[in-house]
């Protein structure tokens, strides 16, 4: 045989499995049978949503679209689990529990199963701090110029991207002047956030900050780092809250980078995100990281005494002082809060979260978060246009001209979650706007969210 055919023939071989060996392409279709199945539990067992609905907005979606001729699910409304594969291959599976929302489940591993009494957390020992902001029915918009910016919120275009608008709530001085929903949705329907849930964990360390437990300043109190001569002592909790840690841990929503595969993929998340190794100096270079957050949750979890201890933390000294009701926190397998994503609540609640940062973290005369925390979240990282938590228009990054460009104010600072799940706080118009969809515009929508600011601002001012 010709030795230049059989190199050829070698690395006709080779060269592909090579790259496969190195990419585990499986690894990465996994991550999106994981998003399925978990999308569609939560979606559908907390939040009450059409499974099939859920299903097709899902897989409508970049990365996801291209494997959408072999997804397919299957839900066990007895076992309540859901079930995604590929092609009936690489199989991924969600089991839902009452109160906790949804976990996947590795392998013949059980995840942890919190063994809180979820009805005793949601009844507070005294009134909610924060007076009620509406009552019990939808509040229709009393002037004509917010039925327009609510009429625009909700409208399709002809063509895709679709931008499917779930909820919309207009909070000014307080209290709702309107609000609207889609079919099947009301003031109770508990909507999952994404990464509004990252600002939830801003909230948990903002009132540890308050109650002297943690400080931003403080080394990462993480026991794998405190060797002397491990560099990542010196990341700090700061450094984890605005996502310039130095850690391998960018975030590519490839299903091949370490942030998919932690969230999808691994039982106990932060014990794969703490086994990331240096890339940059801490506080030197920003990438946005779902596992940097989930390390704080971590930080939560280990500070307050363990998962049940993380969850009756959260409705006592944040959800119950703001009147936020249907409210559902999920765990990863290994007990820890999935901080990076996956919370669901009403938009009303998440208003009510909104309030608490419009008021400088003070809800009825009692201050929730340190004095410096809500300044200090708005406050852009480096060159970027995010903050501690937040994404902010505080900034002189191109982003945050561009959002003032089309009518964001300059104050302003926002949660942001995939699909362009948003809540907009502007201190200077005493307004939070809150916007829940499925848009799978690469913006999530931010022209769109634009136009609603400025007609509700320009409405308010009229």
């Amino acid at each position: 045989m010709n030795s230049r055919k059989l190199i050829t023939g070698v690395l006709t071989i080779a060269v592909p499995l090579t790259l496969a060996i190195l990419y585990r392409p499986d690894r990465a279709i996994r991550v999106a049978t994981g998003l399925v199945a978990h999308n569609v539990c939560s979606k559908s067992f907390v939040s009450g949503l059409d499974a099939e609905t859920v299903f097709v907005e899902t897989i409508d979606r970049a990365g996801i679209t291209l494997l959408r001729w072999g997804l397919s699910y299957r839900v066990d409304r007895a076992a309540q689990t859901v079930e995604a594969s590929l092609a009936g291959l690489l199989r991924s599976h969600a089991v839902f529990h009452e109160g906790l929302g949804c976990v996947l489940v590795h392998g013949s591993r059980q995840p942890y199963v919190l063994k809180s009494d979820i009805a005793a957390l949601k009844t507070p020992k005294a009134l909610p701090l924060l007076p009620e902001i509406a009552g019990n029915a939808v509040v229709e918009p009393a002037d004509p110029l917010l039925k327009i910016a609510l009429d625009h919120a909700f409208e399709e275009p002809a063509a895709p991207p679709f931008r499917r608008t779930k909820a919309v709530v207009l909070v000014h001085q307080d209290k709702v002047i309107a609000e609207r929903y889609a079919v099947g949705i009301g003031v109770d329907t508990p909507l999952l956030g994404f990464s509004m849930t990252k600002s939830i964990v801003n909230a948990l360390i903002g009132i540890l900050t308050q109650q002297g437990l943690v400080t931003p300043s403080m080394p990462a109190p993480i026991p794998e780092w405190r060797a002397a001569n491990d560099p990542r002592h010196e990341i700090e909790v700061e450094h984890l809250l605005r996502m310039t840690s130095g850690l391998d841990l960018d975030e590519t929503n490839s299903g091949f980078d370490p942030s998919s595969q932690m969230e999808y993929l691994h039982d106990d998340m932060a014990g794969f995100a703490v086994k990331a190794a240096m890339v940059a100096p801490p506080g030197k270079r920003w990438a946005y990281s779902s596992p940097t957050t989930e390390l704080l949750a971590r930080i939560i979890r280990d500070a307050v005494g363990g998962p049940e201890q993380t969850l009756a933390f959260a409705w006592r000294e944040l959800f119950n002082p703001l009147g936020m009701r249907n409210v559902t926190l999920e765990f990863d397998g290994a007990g820890t809060l999935h901080g990076s994503s996956y919370m669901q609540a009403s938009a009303r609640d998440w208003a009510r979260f909104g309030l608490l940062y419009l008021n400088d973290g003070v809800v009825g005369g009692r201050r929730l978060l340190h004095p410096d925390w809500v300044g200090f979240s708005a406050a852009a990282t480096l060159d970027t246009d995010y903050g501690a938590g937040f994404w902010t228009n505080r900034s002189e990054h191109e982003h945050a001209k561009a959002r003032v460009r089309i009518g964001i104010p300059r104050d302003a600072f926002f949660a942001s979650g995939d699909l362009g799940q948003r809540i907009v706080i502007i201190p200077s118009q005493h307004l939070v706007i809150v916007r829940l969809g499925d848009s799978v515009d690469p913006t999530g929508d931010m022209r769109g969210l634009g136009r609603l600011v400025q007609e509700v601002i320009a409405a308010i001012q009229n």
